[in-house]
């Protein structure tokens, strides 16, 4: 499986967990927005220095785009494959998902 397949299905799976499974809802809310642009800022950062610099490649069967390492297109943000940003957000999601129904069990227990 591609990488660009398993970045679309943790994308799905994260707002699928979010959505009905735990039904925590979290991307419906103004503060998780509002924290990922921080969150996804820092990302792009780090992730187009490793890219950029070649520490971090790709193979390019795997990926939308091809080995060209650019600033933006091709696929590539700030240097980082655009698949980079959809896993990130699913494992970020699927994080705060998972903090937010765990923390809502121990209050329901504390009750």
């Amino acid at each position: 499986m591609s990488y660009t397949a398993l970045a679309v299905l943790g994308v799905v799976a994260a707002v699928v967990l979010d959505r009905w499974v735990a039904r925590t809802r979290i991307t419906s809310t103004r503060q998780w927005w509002g924290a990922y642009a921080i969150i996804v800022f820092f990302q792009l950062l780090t992730n187009g220095w490793l890219t950029g610099r070649r520490i971090v490649q790709y193979d390019p069967a795997t990926i939308l785009g091809d080995d060209r390492v650019v600033l933006l297109g091709a696929w590539r943000i700030l240097y980082a494959p655009v698949e980079d940003l959809m896993f990130g957000f699913g494992l970020v999601l699927a994080s705060c998902v998972a903090w937010t129904w765990l923390g809502r069990g121990r209050e329901q227990a504390a009750g």
